[in-house]
C-alpha cells in the first residue's frame, strides 16, 4: 500500500515573492484609500467654497440695493456724501463678519489622508516584523 507523499513545502523564493506580491496589492489599496480620503476632503472644501462664494454674490445683491436705499434715506437728513461713508462702514463690519465665518469653516477641511497614514504605518511594522 503507498501512501500519498506530503505536499511540498515552498521554496524561499516562492514565499519572498509571494509577500512581495501581497504588498504591491496593499500598497495600491492604501493609494486607493488616501485618494478616497483626499476626494472626500475635497468635497468638503467645495462646499465650503461654495457657501462663501453664495454669501460673497447674495451679500453684494443685498448690499448694492439697501446701500442704495439707506443713502437716500439718509440724504435726506445729512449731506449725501456722509450717508454714503456711513453706509459703507456699516458693510466693511458685515463683509468682515462673513469673512471670518468662511475662514473658520475652511480651517475644518483636513487634506491629509489620516487613515491612510495610520494603516501605512502598521503595513511597514507588520512587513518589519515579517522580516525578522
Amino acid at each position: 500500500m503507498s501512501y500519498p507523499s506530503p505536499p511540498a513545502e515552498p521554496s524561499l523564493g516562492k514565499l519572498v515573492g509571494e509577500i512581495g506580491e501581497d504588498l504591491s496589492t496593499l500598497f495600491r489599496q492604501e493609494v486607493e484609500l488616501a485618494k478616497a480620503e483626499i476626494r472626500q476632503e475635497a468635497a468638503k472644501a467645495g462646499k465650503a467654497a461654495g457657501m462663501l462664494g453664495g454669501a460673497g454674490f447674495a451679500g453684494y445683491m443685498v448690499a448694492l440695493l439697501v446701500t442704495l436705499a439707506v443713502v437716500f434715506g439718509l440724504g435726506n437728513v445729512m449731506d449725501l456724501a456722509w450717508a454714503a461713508l456711513i453706509v459703507a462702514a456699516v458693510w466693511a463690519v458685515i463683509g468682515g463678519v462673513l469673512f471670518a465665518r468662511g475662514k473658520e469653516r475652511m480651517r475644518e477641511v483636513n487634506p491629509t489622508p489620516e487613515q491612510t497614514i495610520e494603516t501605512l504605518k502598521e503595513d511597514v511594522r507588520w512587513a518589519r516584523a515579517q522580516r525578522r
